[in-house]
């Protein structure tokens, strides 16, 4: 079995109707979902969700960004998954993110950057935790 990975792709991507397009760019990568669902973060949900943030400058921005429309956690799983997700979504900034990543395709701007990914292996299985139990983690399947 491989590592894990939390995707999210935020609002702004879900209502400018890219969740297709950035799922199919994820699975081509190699990633395999292992539980996927659409949310719309209370802000409460979003505060604890990004409570590491709390202190930073924009953390009132991105809890209001995160509870504007419903968003789309998913639970992804391959060999070096959080590096591998890392490079397929780009730099926060879609004007510096490479040619062909996910945030250079579909992101508004550095605020609005249409996905997250975990920043670490650690960080992964706290926010995989967040969304998924472990009943809605399909372990097994595909194998």
């Amino acid at each position: 079995m491989g590592n894990k990975t939390l995707a999210i792709i935020k609002p702004d991507a879900v209502s400018d109707g890219y969740i297709g397009e950035i799922i199919s760019m994820i699975t081509k990568a190699g990633f395999k979902v292992k539980a996927m669902k659409m949310v719309h973060l209370t802000v409460n949900q979003a505060k604890s969700f990004y409570e590491v943030h709390k202190e930073r400058p924009f953390y009132n921005d991105l809890v209001e960004y995160m509870t504007s429309g419903p968003c789309v956690p998913i639970a992804l799983e391959k060999d070096n998954a959080v590096e591998d997700y890392r490079k397929l979504i780009g730099a926060t900034d879609p004007a510096q993110a490479e040619e062909g990543t996910v945030r250079k395709l579909y992101a508004r701007n550095k605020q609005f950057n249409a996905v997250h990914g975990s920043d670490s292996d650690e960080n992964a299985e706290k926010e995989i935790t967040f969304f998924f139990s472990r009943q809605e983690l399909l372990e097994n399947y595909p194998n």
